[in-house]
């Protein structure tokens, strides 16, 4: 193969390996939505709300007390999701009035920080999160 065409196959490797993350991150932006509205869902009850953490958060978040009584009555925002953005195993969604963090684990999506605010270029301030 000549110099000049090594490029132009190497692009379009390159398109095809895009279209295939793209319906990958399309898949899973799916079961992130799910996740993080389930969480953010007021009728779900704590032990659900802390099954959906991440074991890092859930960690966290049980350090003084059970999960179950520290996330009882989180002030949620939540609202419809607005955007999905997946990264290889991590994921952010918006949803009307929160921002979601989550991770891919074995057992599936699970939630890393919620009750998230942006703070302009300063990285989020979130209530429910891992140190």
């Amino acid at each position: 193969m000549s110099e000049r065409k090594r490029p132009v196959v190497v692009a379009a490797g390159m398109g095809v390996t895009a279209l295939v993350l793209a319906g990958c991150a399309s898949a899973s932006g799916a079961d992130v939505s799910r996740v993080a509205a389930a969480f953010e869902n007021r009728s779900v009850d704590a032990q659900t709300r802390c099954e959906l953490l991440a074991p890092a958060t859930l960690n966290s978040v049980a350090q003084s007390s059970p999960c179950e009584e520290e996330i009882a009555h989180p002030p949620l925002q939540g609202g419809p999701v607005r955007s999905v953005q997946v990264w290889g195993g991590n994921a952010q969604v918006k949803l009307g009035g929160d921002t979601v963090f989550l991770t891919r684990t074995d057992g599936g999506w699970r939630v890393t920080a919620a009750l998230c605010q942006p703070r302009g270029e300063a990285p989020y301030d979130c209530q429910v999160d891992a140190p």
